[in-house]
């Protein structure tokens, strides 16, 4: 059983590793307009083989780190000082779904 967990979530993490670009932002709260194009225009981010995430999600990531988990479908986004941004994840080879308890993002391979 730990096999094929650990299966999964590395196959999940192959597809993560990647640059992504902001496509669409979905609210969940009370989001300005101007706050909603901030992260259109900023949002990105860069996952890394060896566990490090750097661009910008709800806020610049300068040296983060991430741990995906239950199959792809979760993640957990760790900014330079620690703070988490755990999301339910959808990973596919093109498309990245993150869906955060302020707000659901949708990323494009870049």
């Amino acid at each position: 059983m730990m096999a094929v967990l650990f299966i999964s979530c590395h196959k999940g993490r192959n597809k993560l590793v990647n640059a992504w670009k902001v496509t669409e932002v979905e609210s969940k709260i009370s989001l300005s307009d101007s706050a909603k194009n901030v992260i259109l225009t900023n949002g990105m981010l860069t996952f890394t083989e060896d566990g490090h995430v750097t661009g910008y999600f709800l806020r610049p990531i300068t040296d983060g780190t991430y741990a995906l988990s239950n199959g792809g479908k979760s993640l957990v986004i760790k900014d330079e000082t620690g703070t988490p941004f755990p999301c339910e994840s959808t990973i596919t080879d093109e498309q990245l779904i993150l869906d955060a308890k302020e707000v659901k993002i949708t990323f494009k391979k870049i």
